[in-house]
């Protein structure tokens, strides 16, 4: 039987079918004729009240304001919640504005939802390393569930940042660094939150983040600053954006950073000329945690009210847990700074995606406790959560075979991260609870009684060798060693940045006692980053990247390292060899005198004189318990008019003794343009399942809309001319062919 999932993803024009966009949204004339009539009653302070989002007490994610909201609802100056979580919760909330408030309108309650809501997912970046957007979208839709059954509406989510500089800490929470990747699992995640119609109980409002440029920060430092020529800025850091606004995204969150000199929070560029003109978003912006007040701080505005007047106009509608718009927006309107029309645009904003949501219909609807109770943690939901997790484990080494596991075997399970609850959720766990999380010692003793000795070894900080010889004992008396390393959960996310992204800590002295006992050893790595291996690698038999794997990710990594799962997982960003590598990505710009990476280096061209250009791990890469050929690729033709198309056609082939899936990827390389284009760019890929010695038909189409790009006037468009095809299992598949666009 053919199996074949064609994922032809086109930035421009998407053709992903989402199950999930069933049924017909509520009519957006009515929702905007009932905006309209409740606008024209609010008073001015109202209309600013509705502007101004408080975080609760009960869990803050940034410096917190102390207010008495409550007081604040009541005087009708909050419009929105943050982190108020649970039907009751939020229902007692929301009764204070529709009792005690004269319009009655209803609060938004926001929430951070990164990777799952009660049942956890594994990290984001891990999430993408499995190219299945179907089971990303499926997360999304159990997170949704999970997260409005206990009152929330909104999510501040998906995180769509590129990222090429795994020295920074957000790495974790995006796809990597792949802007055509970036853009479908963006769309992928949108449809999972909002499915078709945001009146529906079990969906929230996805608020796509961080714009723009977040993760070109700098020197890997979060909230840095950031230079990015307007071609790279359209090119590589936007199209995920553009991609989750045109799958319906209700809200937007401008980044931190400056942008070449201007702060996103107060960048009218950014936010009024290419998301509103360009894009025609008619949604939500709303600012990240005081990132209003702390232009301030930038140095671009002298104080709140600057701050105030220069977000507002550049067409940030709301201000979280700042009070900026709070002290100063009315003043601003009074005197003619900020026109009534650009408030009332901004109030408009908020009012839709409440109308959206159903909440101006039913303020209640999102505030069943029953419902609430019986939507957790369910056991679809933890299936799911196991099956993703396996599908994003990425098996980078795999010497003499040692994986899969054989039967009979004993284990020395050895590691800081072998028994660590918490460390298996990573960061961003919205209401995922540790004791909730199965490690990979629980699940391993499970599957192998009496087959496992367990010594932690080290912690993953620390100099501290007290534990080397309990684990070395172990590893003596084992036919294997499993050893599970990595960093922290805390050491990746927000404002968790680092210069050296070898193994923290003792862990590497550990490697190599355990490697001198002469067992062999397999590392389970989990991390939210890539980390520099290249020291390591020589004393590991195998690797395999568990990412942070969620609420099930130890049974999930156990069926990996038995074979009951075969590791289908592709790498979404470059692993480097060194920091010094740093930023390394796949789709770079060629040079005047480039290095051909398989000859010897020579002077007096773009090289390092201790090291390689290339990566340790290349985008894409990942290997199998089987092994996959691609046979017979060929073009369709070798012409393509500018309204026509080129097929491209192979075969899978699974000549193993496994079965087993694989991404079959698809790179052009455009070989002059009218500005520099880079060496290779993916437009296209398709997760394959093969049943083992059996094979199955790939096929994709190459338009002229995919080889399109920003020119110097910035205008975007395909240019004639000659282009490479590469077709293969990661980014360096080799050429099959060329065509000309005419």
């Amino acid at each position: 039987m053919t199996l074949k999932h064609a994922f032809i993803i086109l930035i421009a024009s998407f053709v992903f079918p989402a199950a999930s966009e069933a049924g017909a949204a509520p009519d957006g004339n009515a929702l905007n004729a009932k905006v309209s009539a409740l606008l024209q009653q609010m008073t001015l302070e109202e209309k600013v009240g509705q502007l101004v989002q408080y975080s609760s007490s009960e869990e803050v994610t940034g410096p917190h304001s102390q207010s008495n909201v409550a007081a604040e609802i009541r005087a009708g100056r909050c419009g929105s919640m943050l982190n108020v979580v649970g039907a009751d919760a939020t229902r007692a909330m929301q009764d204070i504005a529709m009792k005690e408030s004269r319009l009655k309108i209803p609060l938004l309650f926001g929430y951070d939802v990164i990777h799952g809501f009660r049942t956890i997912f594994p990290q984001n970046l891990g999430q993408s390393a499995s190219w299945d957007l179907e089971a990303i979208e499926s997360a999304e839709r159990i997170a949704a569930t999970e997260a409005a059954s206990a009152g929330v509406h909104w999510t501040f989510a998906p995180m769509v940042d590129i990222a090429r500089d795994p020295r920074w800490g957000r790495i974790a929470e995006g796809s990597g660094e792949d802007p055509f990747l970036g853009a479908a699992i963006a769309r992928a995640r949108v449809l999972g939150f909002q499915g078709g119609d945001l009146s529906r109980k079990d969906t929230v409002m996805a608020c796509v983040k961080h714009y723009a440029a977040y993760g070109a920060a700098q020197a890997g430092r979060d909230y840095f600053t950031t230079d990015v020529p307007e071609i790279t800025l359209r090119d590589v850091y936007l199209p995920p954006f553009r991609a989750a606004i045109e799958a319906g995204a209700g809200s937007l969150m401008p980044a931190f950073n400056d942008l070449n000199g201007v702060p996103c929070s107060a960048n009218s560029f950014l936010l009024t000329q290419v998301l509103r003109k360009e894009w025609g978003f008619d949604g939500l912006v709303v600012s990240d945690w005081m990132a209003i007040q702390q232009l301030i701080a930038h140095g671009i505005a002298a104080d709140e009210r600057e701050a105030c007047l220069k977000s507002m106009n550049a067409g940030m509608d709301m201000d979280m847990e700042g009070l900026v718009y709070l002290h100063e927006l009315a003043g601003l309107v009074k005197n003619g700074q900020v026109s009534m029309t650009r408030l009332d645009a901004a109030v408009t904003a908020v009012l839709l995606a409440k109308a959206r949501l159903g909440l101006l219909d039913d303020p209640y609807r999102y505030c069943d406790s029953a419902l609430e109770a019986r939507s957790q943690l369910m056991p679809a939901s933890l299936a799911a959560a196991r099956e993703l997790a396996r599908k994003s484990c990425v098996l980078l080494k795999n010497e003499k075979k040692i994986l899969p596991l054989a039967k009979g075997l004993r284990i020395a399970l050895v590691g800081p991260l072998a028994d660590s609850k918490r460390g298996m959720l990573g960061s961003w766990t919205a209401q995922g609870k540790e004791s909730e999380a199965i490690t990979l010692r629980a699940a391993l003793e499970e599957r192998f009684p009496s087959a496992v000795t367990y010594a932690q070894g080290c912690a993953i900080q620390g100099d501290s060798r007290d534990g080397f010889a309990a684990a070395k004992k172990a590893a003596r008396r084992a036919d294997i060693v499993i050893a599970v390393l990595g960093e922290r959960w805390d050491m990746t996310g927000e404002g968790s940045c680092r210069t050296d992204l070898d193994l923290p800590g003792n862990q590497q002295a550990l490697l190599e006692m355990l490697h001198a006992t002469g067992t062999p050893v397999v590392v389970v790595l989990m991390t939210g980053r890539p980390l520099t291996l290249e020291k390591a690698l020589p004393f590991m038999d195998a690797l395999l990247i568990a990412w942070y794997p969620g609420t099930k990710g130890g049974p999930a990594v156990v069926d990996v390292l038995t074979g009951a799962y075969n590791p289908s997982g592709k790498l979404t960003v470059s692993f480097p060899r060194s920091t010094g590598q740093i930023p390394i990505f796949y789709g770079h710009k060629a040079t005047g005198r480039p290095q051909d990476d398989a000859k010897p280096r020579e002077q007096f061209l773009s090289n390092y004189l201790d090291a390689p250009n290339t990566p340790e791990f290349p985008f894409g890469f990942g290997l199998s318990y089987t092994r996959f050929n691609i046979l017979k690729p060929a073009l369709s033709a070798a012409e393509m008019s500018m309204n026509g198309s080129i097929e491209v056609t192979a075969t899978l082939a699974n000549q193993g003794d496994r079965d087993g899936e694989e991404v079959v990827q698809l790179y052009v390389h455009d070989i002059a343009g009218s500005v520099t284009r880079p060496v290779r760019e993916l437009k296209g890929f398709a997760k394959v399942y093969v049943r083992k010695h059996g094979s199955v038909p790939v096929s994709f189409t190459l338009r002229p809309a995919d080889l399109a790009f920003t020119k110097a006037d910035m205008s975007f468009d395909p240019e004639p001319g000659r282009f490479e095809v590469f077709l293969g299992n990661d980014s360096n598949a080799p050429k099959i062919g060329e065509f000309e666009l005419k």
